[in-house]
């Protein structure tokens, strides 16, 4: 745990990010990063099973990642799924999508045969309610502040979790 002035807050979260080859039930993980408490980040590409075909234009006008570049670069999803394991054994993860990313993780763990060896939560369990509009314009001020100028998987969890590391130590949640 560590505490701002007055209020205890919770121990910085570890975040996780994927990114997809569209959206919907066709869709699969192409990115996965994620961020520790500790700072370290990671990332690696997802080469695609064989069956997995689906790819929305609109998904990579986002995160600019061609399929060829998967298809040279990527790990395979037994490697990328025991690597994950190893990684994040034991922890809660949080992700800001947590609808989208359990299911690209499920689709990764299924297809690698394996099961999680870690929590997947959504980033909304451990902040205020109230503090939810404040998100959006903090989220952009790490952005600009950081300055990344790829939208990639471990890049989007170190934002979210900056984000909410501010939103935390923010004079809000400090009482008079």
């Amino acid at each position: 745990m560590y505490a701002s002035s007055e209020v205890a807050v919770p121990t910085i979260p570890a975040v996780i990010d994927l990114e997809a080859s569209g959206f919907g039930s066709s869709s699969y993980p192409i990115e996965v990063g994620f961020a520790l408490p500790n700072g370290r980040l990671a990332c690696t590409l997802i080469r695609p099973e064989p069956e997995w075909t689906h790819w929305d234009e609109s998904a990579y006008a986002v995160h600019g990642i061609t399929r060829d570049l998967l298809m040279a670069f990527g790990k395979p999803v037994d490697q990328v799924a025991h690597w994950l394991n190893r990684q994040l054994k034991g922890m809660t993860v949080y992700s800001d999508a947590w609808g989208h990313d359990y299911a690209w993780l499920a689709v990764l763990f299924d297809a690698a045969n394996l099961s999680p060896s870690f929590k997947l939560d959504h980033l909304a369990s451990i902040m205020p309610e109230c503090e939810a509009a404040r998100w959006n314009k903090l989220h952009q001020e790490i952005e600009k502040e950081l300055g990344l100028k790829r939208h990639r998987a471990s890049n989007d969890a170190l934002m979210l979790q900056r984000t909410w590391v501010r939103l935390m130590d923010s004079n809000q949640f400090k009482t008079a």
